[in-house]
């Protein structure tokens, strides 16, 4: 239902855009997220796109960097990262929110819709 790919190798400073494709009623879910997870470390909210109320949200650590945005006509959320930072190198996983949820979207438990991650990796 959810396939994200674009990730790879970039050197500090670069840009990379992340693409999550979605089938068709997992797309019109109100929110879709991304997350991240670093060797042992827990997965971390980065981003999120509420298109009902047309907000966004950031994780703090790629506020003014990142950008998630979604195309309609290609049933596609993206995340765009520019000044990637070694500190960015996790896999990405992209998610859908649950139905009718009213908990927070920063946690993972809001989620129950994941993509099979994609690696990005940022060289120093």
């Amino acid at each position: 239902q959810l396939q994200a790919f674009g990730g790879g190798l970039v050197q500090a400073g670069g840009s990379l855009r992340l693409s999550c494709a979605a089938s068709g009623r997992t797309f019109r879910r109100s929110v879709m997220g991304w997350f991240r997870q670093a060797p042992g470390k827990e997965r971390e909210f980065v981003a999120a796109f509420n298109w009902f109320a047309g907000s966004t949200y950031y994780a703090d650590s790629v506020k003014g960097r990142f950008t998630i945005s979604r195309d309609n006509a290609k049933s596609t959320v993206y995340l765009q990262m520019n000044s990637l930072k070694p500190e960015d190198t996790a896999i990405y996983y992209c998610a859908a929110r649950r139905e009718y949820y009213s908990g927070s979207s920063y946690s993972t438990d809001a989620y129950d819709s994941w993509g099979q991650g994609t690696q990005v990796t940022v060289s120093s």
